[in-house]
């Protein structure tokens, strides 16, 4: 079934488009790390350190989860744990909850030589947490990308990065996409899906300046990577071989962040670094699709056996 070429039909054909609906009622500096969890979508806004959920109709406010008041660059939610989050924080990456202070599990950017903030994470489809980080100003190849196994170990899996955005995982978790928006590039590595070692790194796509920067990604169901381009107005989606798939436009430049949930691609935006912001910019934005992609992975070790050699520490 091919879902996805409906919805770029559906966008050339320009009136038979449902418009995008603004899902929560205020702008925000910096929307990112949009995630499906529990029936519901979720969403940070970056520089500010909070963590929202969207509510169930459009217009309506979100709820606030977590104000951490530090940058916080993306949460998944802690499998069995209801209301906890690991989240990409500050200079590190720690446990949270609506109660108490954030357990720091490791802050291995907190002495660098350059003032150093984690961006955007995500967890594999086998409940580990991998997590970027950049520097403060975003210039300079020092960012890192960290993974930390189910006994909250916290490990460096890359280095010399300028703006990491991803990773994004396939749905069997052996390729993981990884973004350098400043470099304007998206790689592939292979995963080993019971280590969750990397392997074979390649580059999958290079953008031009006209065509954005690539940042937040997902892949749908059918292994296609979605890819929010900043300062395009758009969502690329790219086919496993790498050929472009077909795109979307957004009604506003700066598109952070993309997924899927509940019959629809959800699309959120940022004022930042706009000098007179249109009046959607900083939107979280939604319409309908047919495509569909997995809800977000929670991190800690599956309890339930997949068909796949079961996962080991790592």
């Amino acid at each position: 079934m091919s879902t996805g070429s409906t919805a770029f039909e559906e966008d050339r054909r320009g009136e038979d488009v449902e418009p995008w609906q603004v899902w929560a009622p205020d702008r925000y500096r910096l929307a990112e790390g949009l995630r499906a969890h529990d029936g519901a979508m979720h969403f940070v806004d970056l520089l500010a350190g909070r963590l929202w959920r969207c509510a169930r109709r459009p217009g309506e406010p979100p709820a606030l989860l977590l104000d951490l008041g530090i940058p916080l660059g993306a949460a998944a939610p802690v499998r069995g744990c209801a209301d906890e989050w690991i989240v990409a924080a500050g200079d590190g990456i720690a446990l949270a909850g609506p109660r108490g202070e954030p357990y720091w599990l490791a802050r291995p950017e907190a002495d660098a030589p350059v003032p150093m903030r984690m961006n955007d994470a995500v967890c594999d489809p086998l409940g580990r947490f991998w997590a970027t980080s950049m520097s403060a100003d975003g210039r300079g190849a020092a960012g890192s990308l960290y993974r930390v196994g189910y006994d909250g170990a916290v490990q460096r899996m890359l280095m010399g990065l300028t703006v990491p955005n991803g990773p994004a995982f396939s749905p069997d978790g052996r390729v993981m996409y990884l973004a350098d928006s400043a470099e304007r590039t998206i790689l592939r590595f292979g995963v080993d899906p019971v280590a969750g070692t990397l392997r074979g790194g390649s580059l999958f796509a290079c953008l031009a300046p006209h065509e954005g920067r690539p940042d937040g990604m997902t892949v749908d169901d059918l292994g296609r990577l979605w890819v929010a381009l900043w300062g395009a107005g758009q969502v690329r989606c790219y086919a496993p071989d790498g050929s472009v798939a077909g795109s979307l436009s957004l009604p506003t430049p700066h598109t952070s962040s993309v997924a899927f949930a509940d019959g629809r691609i959800w699309v959120s935006t940022a004022t930042h670094r706009l000098a007179d912001p249109d009046p959607l910019a900083g939107a979280v934005l939604a319409r309908e699709t047919r495509v569909t992609a997995p809800a977000a992975a929670c991190f800690g070790a599956p309890s339930v056996p997949s068909s796949a050699p079961g996962p080991r520490a790592a």
